[in-house]
């Protein structure tokens, strides 16, 4: 492999290593919105419900549900309505990968 060769592959790799951690740290940012309630990576504090390694698809679905207005909630219907279905989606994966 040519010099100028591997130096454009380990960009390459360093490009997409970058742009896994920017997708990872927005993942942070949106689900830093669910701390007040909910705990820092998702470890609630007594009388909240903590939402660390619960299953993703279960939490993917709460959250479709409040924002259809099939769940009743006082906050949640507000708060999702201002995320896609992607992110959401996202989101409750990021929490699910957290230790309980």
């Amino acid at each position: 492999m040519t010099k100028k060769l591997k130096w454009l592959a380990a960009a390459a790799l360093c490009t997409a290593a970058m742009g896994a951690q920017a997708e990872v740290s927005q993942v942070r940012i949106w689900a830093a919105a669910c701390a007040t309630c909910h705990g820092t990576g998702g470890q609630a504090q007594e009388g909240n419900e903590s939402l660390a390694g619960k299953d993703k698809d279960e939490m993917f679905q709460k959250l479709m549900d409040y924002k259809s207005g099939r769940k009743p909630a006082t906050l949640m219907h507000q708060l999702t309505a201002g995320y896609t279905d992607d992110q959401l989606r996202q989101i409750a994966a990021y929490f699910a990968g957290q230790k309980k």
